[in-house]
């Protein structure tokens, strides 16, 4: 049986945006993001398009510009528009949704692509923080992940950033085939020694359809034991531990006052507008998803029109449900009092009996502060979560949250 809201929830307006930039220059095989290869004859329309989305987007909540906490532009490759076209990218969302005093603004780069002029245009357009896709610096896993960098260009990033003021991250990908503890180790300790802000570390998924999976199919490419992948992740949080980097989510790490505001957003399941191509928002309690069709997002943008092709909006008791699936990859797991606040659900009408097995085989903690994952039960979240909803009041199956651009 449902239970019914305890309170009603809080219903905040949006304070956070993410805008995609899916231009690439290359298809990597591990990629299943929405992306442009080759195309790059479009962006000056994309940016039209994405202007003409975001002022219709806004219209939904006021006539004036609506301010932000957050911007974060992924991608896609942002870096791969030229100085001209960040400088314009900036003044797009400044002025529909300027952000605010102290906010934080965050672009994506790759080494390859990325320079001291862009970096000072991005700085001087209010941007804070850049995420440079490392992944590696061992040749023999940037060659298989298909990464056209070096470390070099992730010194003359990184350097670029700072000269800018710019707060520094670092992605790096673990479980890459052919991947080792030893060289695994050396990929942390060089991304140590250049002093990164934060660092956002992500195990290889193998999605249908990929360049990469497709290899693996064709028994052409071996994936990593699950043993040894775990043993790289465990192995990163011992390290960036050690080196002064605390873990706040599953796969971040940040020093002190770095943590990335948009994704701890992001997790709260807070609102936020979602503009360009595969864009996801979350707008007055409605989830959208955009047009993967780069031809598609442009002809509906233009014409001022909708430009998802996916909606949903989810009963009140499965936005709780969501809620505690994403705030579980927070460390600090869901905290009570928030989360009533947040959904208008008790966090023991949710979880009815569900918690207490996992609690007692050590995967998840429960105490005043409320309910998150152990360290051991973050190697294998995904099963906590869905064990935990399978075990609680309502519907028998979890409902999926997605993830961050």
């Amino acid at each position: 049986m449902v239970p019914t809201a305890k309170q009603q929830p809080s219903s905040p307006p949006p304070r956070s945006l993410y805008a995609h930039i899916p231009f690439c220059a290359r298809h990597c095989g591990y990629c299943d993001f929405a992306i442009a290869v080759g195309k790059t004859d479009r962006i000056e329309a994309y940016l039209v398009a994405l202007e003409a989305e975001l002022a219709r987007k806004v219209s939904l909540f006021q006539t004036s510009p609506l301010p932000m906490d957050t911007w974060f532009v992924g991608g896609g490759t942002p870096s791969l528009l030229d100085a001209g076209q960040l400088r314009r990218l900036g003044e797009i969302l400044a002025g529909r949704t300027p952000l605010a005093p102290e906010g934080e603004a965050s672009l994506e780069a790759n080494p390859e692509s990325f320079d001291g002029e862009k970096a000072r245009v991005l700085a001087d357009s209010g941007f804070t923080r850049i995420s440079l896709g490392v992944q590696s610096f061992e040749p023999g896993t940037l060659e298989a992940l298909e990464r056209p960098h070096d470390a070099t260009l992730v010194e003359r990033g990184v350097r670029a950033a700072r000269e800018a003021g710019l707060a520094v991250s670092l992605d790096l990908i673990f479980g890459a085939p052919g991947q080792t503890r030893d060289n695994w180790a050396l990929d942390l300790r060089r991304a140590i020694d250049l002093g990164p802000d934060h660092l956002s570390l992500y195990g290889l998924t193998y999605e249908r359809g990929t360049p990469l999976e497709k290899k693996v199919r064709g028994g052409l490419v071996l994936p990593l034991a699950e043993e040894l992948e775990r043993d790289l992740y465990d192995q990163a949080m011992t390290t960036l531990e050690a080196a002064g980097y605390h873990q706040y989510e599953i796969s971040n790490f940040s020093r002190t006052g770095f943590e990335s505001r948009h994704n701890r957003a992001y997790w709260a399941n807070l609102p936020h507008v979602g503009i360009g191509m595969g864009a996801a928002g979350l707008l007055d309690g409605e989830r959208t998803l955009n047009t993967r069709d780069l031809d598609r997002y442009l002809r509906l943008a233009l014409a001022g029109e909708d430009t998802a092709f996916q909606r949903e909006r989810l009963e009140p008791w499965e936005t709780a449900r969501e809620t505690l699936m994403m705030n579980l990859r927070r460390v600090e797991g869901v905290v009570p009092e928030e989360f009533l606040a947040r959904t208008g659900f008790s966090l023991d009408q949710i979880l009815g009996d569900g918690a207490g097995p996992l609690v007692r085989q050590g995967l998840l903690a429960r105490d005043e502060l409320g309910l998150r994952l152990t360290r051991e039960g973050r190697f294998v979240a995904d099963a906590v979560i869905v064990q935990l909803l399978a075990g609680a009041p309502g519907s028998p199956e979890p409902n999926s949250a997605g993830v961050p651009g």
